[in-house]
């Protein structure tokens, strides 16, 4: 079997692939990889995602899950001056690109690139922003999921996309029967945009960040 973007340490020789995008009204310069997810591009998606939701610039701590060569924790950061950012993969690869983006972007001292198990037990999230690896498969996506909601703060919430034809309407269901009140922002290229509360939350809705939704 081929080599996943979700390997822990890829060994698909190393080349820097640069990446163009406006996510937020941010223009973004910057580097991927082969053995990283969305080698050489914003994929449709993420693209999705950023077209049509945004976040609290208010937010206080960000998490950006499975953050590949970090697109989103990137533009997290510059979209919420006052946040930490915590950016998670198993892919160290793509955490050492991640850093590197942020560095480039001059937000390097807000980005903490991190496998899972080193982000502190203590800290919890205002906003989670994920494209998930649904290819993992079902029951380590729930897994993964369950793990990382119980760490919204009580007004937090979680935006995600997902493929409707990789389930995107079953995860929507699997997350209200686990008491997550769920709304699908949008639907649009084949994928839905899901928010998702914290089950301690009061549902209500936050307001999103400044200046149009953009991405490409």
């Amino acid at each position: 079997m081929g080599e996943h973007y979700f390997s822990a340490d890829p060994t698909v020789a190393f080349r820097r692939v640069p990446v163009r995008a406006t996510v937020w009204g941010h223009r973004l310069e910057l580097v991927s990889a082969p053995g990283v997810f969305a080698r050489g591009r914003l994929d449709v998606g993420t693209g999705v995602l950023v077209r049509e939701a945004a976040p609290d610039a208010r937010a206080s701590t960000v998490l950006d899950l499975g953050c590949g060569y970090g697109v989103l924790a990137t533009a997290l950061a510059l979209s919420c001056p006052r946040a930490a950012v915590w950016a998670v993969d198993v892919n160290e690869r793509a955490l050492a690109l991640t850093e590197e983006n942020a560095r480039t972007a001059g937000v390097a001292d807000r980005v903490h690139a991190a496998l899972p198990d080193a982000v502190p037990a203590d800290v919890t999230f205002d906003e989670i922003w994920s494209n998930p690896p649904i290819r993992i498969g079902k029951a380590q996506l729930h897994a993964l999921l369950q793990h990382w909601l119980t760490r919204l703060t009580p007004d937090g919430r979680a935006v995600l996309v997902v493929g409707k034809n990789l389930g995107a309407d079953s995860l929507h269901r699997w997350l209200e029967e686990q008491g997550h009140a769920t709304t699908r922002l949008a639907s649009a290229k084949g994928f839905r945009v899901l928010e998702t509360r914290s089950r301690a939350g009061t549902g209500q809705r936050r307001l999103p960040c400044h200046g149009p939704r953009e991405g490409r």
